[in-house]
């Protein structure tokens, strides 16, 4: 899912809500209504961020992640508390280090989903829509959850 990084009250943000649901940071009631946002930590790299469900991805499995994020990117910035919330019809995801991964609002970003994590970068085409970084986060978070 596309979308641009957007300014809200409390900094970037970008709009998440198919991916966000399809990572179950969020759950919605049978009228659609949000029963619960995940509390996230949002992990900063090199036009990369690594949103993670702080109650449901165990440290262990984060620190895979990270690592392997690191690794894949040759870098590693700050990591911070953040929230996913109500926006407009939807849902987003504040974004607190973004300028560190080197995102900026009106960027277009894509935000591919796994079991409680979210992986964002710079959109770069529909052929190139999913690279080899995001496809090997998504795979490694898939194969710790099952």
């Amino acid at each position: 899912m596309v979308n641009k990084i957007k300014n809200s009250a409390d900094g970037l943000a970008l709009q998440v809500t198919k991916p966000a649901r399809a990572a179950d940071l969020v759950t919605e009631n049978t009228e659609g209504a949000a029963s619960r946002w995940a509390p996230v930590r949002v992990y900063s790299f090199h036009e990369y961020l690594l949103v993670v469900d702080r109650e449901c991805v165990s440290d262990e499995d984060t620190a895979a992640l990270v690592q392997a994020l690191s690794e894949y990117t040759d870098s590693i910035f700050q990591a911070m508390d953040s929230v996913v919330q109500i926006a407009g019809n939807g849902y987003q995801v504040q974004l607190p280090p973004a300028r560190d991964a080197g995102l900026e609002k009106d960027d277009r970003a894509s935000a591919e989903p796994a079991p409680g994590i979210l992986v964002i970068h710079p959109y770069l085409s529909e052929a190139e829509s999913v690279d080899e970084i995001t496809v090997g986060i998504v795979d490694l978070r898939r194969d710790q959850f099952e």
